[in-house]
């Protein structure tokens, strides 16, 4: 198991919603990949971000993305198909380009 810490910042203006740490769990599953590993996520908000826990099952480092790349793409790929996510907080960042991560 490998856990990845990350954060999404909120928007210019936005503030923390009642539910807030439950919904972008929700979007986290419902965009989850097989390959993406997800086991378990957890989250805290904070006053301009939502800090993320993402535990992934380990795999051969030769399969592809690090557990960095792997919960990245699946930050990404939630925040870009989920209007919730989209709407709340800014893009994440990209990863720097040694980290071997590719975007789904």
């Amino acid at each position: 198991m490998e856990i990845v810490y990350a954060s999404l910042r909120r928007r210019p203006g936005g503030t923390a919603g009642a539910n807030e740490a439950a919904e972008v769990v929700d979007a986290l599953w419902a965009h989850a990949l097989p390959a993406d590993g997800l086991q378990h996520a957890s989250t805290l908000p904070a006053d301009d971000r939502i800090d993320l826990l993402v535990y992934l099952l380990s795999r051969d480092p030769s399969d592809g993305p690090d557990a960095a790349g792997r919960a990245h793409d699946l930050i990404a790929r939630s925040h870009r198909t989920s209007p919730l996510l989209r709407g709340r907080y800014l893009p994440p960042e990209p990863l720097p380009a040694d980290e071997g991560t590719t975007i789904s």
